[in-house]
């Protein structure tokens, strides 16, 4: 009859060799998934230097939540997150973030959902503002929440200085500039009041400015929302998904 210590010592080196497999098998997966991400990564980050064109030492950071492998298995990235400094768009630049969710792999249907944010500092805004006819773009600060610009109102031989407060917002896809702060000398003045003393000529100044972002980006985002935070201006856009495939999307859009 076999003794419980014999029976044990059996045992043991199947155990062994099983805890040794479970191990490989564990490091098998880690390092597939290690090589599965890099390879998923720079994919991403090859594509989109290809479609938009962007310089070739252009540092894209790519963000994929969670276990890689699974989602490769179910032909779907879960959430991906793309960012870059000064990312050129045409003749501006600026830092952009793109977060998509439910992201075909194969690229043969739309994502789930997708959005991106732009934020620009003083100078790319004045670049932005310099292509608007007429618009005091070289006198551009930033201080939240509004733009702000420093305009002249001529009246004969009278040329009066106005400080102008512009509040960004997004209309139908475009940027308008509207003003809510008007000062002259120092003290804040109504638009109302401008108008009163200076008449129609204030209208160059008591306006809003729309401008038209659509020809810098892909027809597949629209511009949802702009705010200035600190000395930025952050643009929110929405993307649509649809744009993986649609190669008419991933054009330039155009102003009407």
């Amino acid at each position: 009859m076999t003794s419980p210590a014999r029976h044990r010592a059996r045992r043991w080196p199947w155990l062994v060799a099983l805890v040794a497999v479970a191990a490989l098998a564990v490091g098998a997966w880690f390092a597939g998934e290690y090589i599965a991400r890099g390879i998923v990564e720079r994919t991403v980050r090859d594509q989109v230097q290809k479609e938009l064109s962007l310089p070739a030492d252009q540092q894209i950071d790519v963000d994929i939540p969670g276990p890689i492998l699974p989602q490769l298995v179910s032909g779907t990235l879960g959430e991906i997150t793309l960012a870059s400094r000064d990312v050129p768009l045409g003749q501006l630049a600026g830092d952009v973030v793109v977060r998509a969710s439910g992201v075909p792999i194969r690229g043969d249907g739309p994502a789930q959902d997708a959005s991106a944010s732009i934020t620009l500092d003083a100078a790319q805004v004045q670049a932005l503002l310099a292509t608007v006819e007429d618009f005091p773009a070289s006198t551009v600060t930033l201080a939240e929440p509004d733009i702000r610009v420093a305009m002249e109102l001529r009246l004969f031989a009278l040329t009066v200085p106005v400080g102008v407060g512009l509040t960004p917002s997004a209309t139908a896809g475009q940027l308008v500039l509207t003003p809510t702060t008007l000062t002259v000398a120092d003290a804040q003045i109504s638009a109302q009041a401008l108008l009163d003393q200076f008449g129609a000529v204030a209208s160059t100044v008591v306006r809003d400015w729309d401008v038209c972002v659509a020809q810098y980006l892909p027809a597949g985002m629209t511009l949802t929302d702009v705010r200035v935070e600190g000395d930025h201006v952050v643009a929110d856009f929405a993307i649509d998904g649809d744009i993986i495939h649609d190669r008419s999307l991933q054009q330039k859009g155009t102003c009407a």
